[in-house]
């Protein structure tokens, strides 16, 4: 998968997180994990179009590892808007998967980029 690819994959995952986030309940915790969760997901894409164009190996790795960080809290909200209930579980496992899928596919793009560096 390209990078241009991965662009468009992940700002569509911020979408769609965005567009759950908004419909959970209007409670206490609904409004929170609202909250984490938009902000999280579009840390993904943002900090991933930012790895694109980072200037040395050293850069592209520490902003792959907040894409991996970001990916897995998001992947963290969806488990718990399943486990509190929140919402119907098949509107949320697409997304939770997807965040899994994503949070793999960073961790072996930091750590290819890792051991080139290493090998430079």
């Amino acid at each position: 998968m390209g990078y241009e690819e991965l662009k468009q994959r992940t700002k569509e995952f911020a979408h769609r997180c965005v567009k759950l986030a908004i419909s959970l309940p209007r409670t206490k915790l609904g409004r929170h994990i609202e909250g984490q969760l938009i902000r999280c997901s579009t840390s993904v894409a943002a900090n991933y179009r930012a790895s694109c164009v980072a200037q040395s190996k050293a850069a592209f790795i520490a902003k792959i590892s907040i894409v991996v960080e970001e990916a897995d809290e998001s992947a963290f909200w969806l488990d718990f808007i399943i486990e509190e209930e929140l919402l119907k579980e098949k509107l949320v496992e697409p997304l939770q998967a997807e965040a899994k899928e994503l949070t793999a596919i960073f961790i072996a793009s930091r750590k290819i980029a890792q051991k080139r560096k290493i090998n430079q």
